[in-house]
């Protein structure tokens, strides 16, 4: 187990890529110091979406209290903005009760917007703006802002539309360039980067799609579908989308398993990526089992 000294207003970020044992790690840390898990993952935000993005179960919280999960509709688009705000307020009511808040999930976006402070400008979303260039590719996002905003063209991530249209909407918004981006970390944070070696976690994604199968995730889609349209379940993962091609009878289901097992691998290695990037992050070379 990890030992660390806290603070009055500690926060201990626990993150990794898919399958590296997060949540285990999570309530496991929780249990000793008195904690309290914020759960930072993108999808896990949305009700009814439980075995294909592999939330955790009340048993498996062994009565660890969660934050921002199961707080919206899959029927709407939850942002980053919408997470920071349900992270400021669940740190509140931990910090109230005078217990350690751990941030627990695989979501790099979510996680830095919470542990860093910046300096760009609090800009609302727009929502006719991004329905608009919501119909835009990558490419098109990118030359759009490299036209309004060549400087921060020059740092952003291209093949990222989420960050080509926030940056976009400041401009239009304030009108002037996007400022040069200075982070600065929360007080008092302690980053955990969970980093196992490949070929365990290539078995443990494996291990995951077998498992959420057993679990029902056939069954959870074909619930999903009655509600949500084919184009929407789409957008939230391939652990959908892959399944409900299978249910359409468009890919067998050894494909199915193999096409799930490549993509979550696939996001692994970006997760990978995007946290060795940030800052004060120590590596831990194992997963929690």
């Amino acid at each position: 187990m990890i030992s660390m000294p806290l603070s009055k207003k500690s926060l201990i970020v626990i993150a990794g890529p898919t399958a590296s044992g997060k949540s285990k790690l999570g309530i496991m840390l929780a249990k000793k110091i008195n904690g309290e898990i914020i759960s930072a993952d993108s999808r896990q935000v949305y009700r009814d979406l439980d075995i294909g993005t592999g939330k955790i179960t009340k048993k498996e919280m062994r009565g660890v209290p969660h934050y921002c999960l199961d707080v919206a509709s899959p029927k709407k688009i939850f942002t980053v903005d919408d997470f920071k705000n349900c992270a400021e307020q669940a740190l509140e009511k931990i910090y109230s009760k005078s217990k350690t808040p751990i941030l627990v999930g695989g979501s790099g976006f979510y996680i830095s917007n919470t542990i860093y402070r910046t300096n760009l400008p609090k800009v609302k979303p727009n929502p006719s703006l991004r329905k608009k260039l919501n119909k835009k590719d990558a490419e098109e996002l990118f030359m759009m802002l490299k036209k309004i905003d060549p400087r921060r063209a020059k740092t952003i991530d291209r093949h990222n539309p989420r960050r080509l249209i926030r940056a976009i909407e400041i401009v239009i918004k304030t009108g002037k360039p996007v400022p040069m981006i200075k982070k600065t970390t929360r007080d008092n944070t302690k980053i955990i980067f969970l980093n196992p070696p490949p070929t365990k976690l290539k078995k443990r994604i494996a291990e995951r799609t077998k498992k959420m199968l057993k679990r029902g995730l056939l069954a959870e889609v074909k619930r999903l579908r009655k509600k949500l349209s084919r184009k929407r379940l789409f957008e939230l993962g391939f652990e959908y989308k892959y399944p409900l091609l299978y249910l359409e009878g468009k890919i067998s289901k050894p494909e199915m398993i193999e096409r799930i097992n490549t993509e979550t691998w696939h996001y692994a290695k970006r997760q990978l990526t995007y946290f060795k990037k940030m800052k004060n992050v120590r590596l831990n070379p194992q997963t929690w089992t």
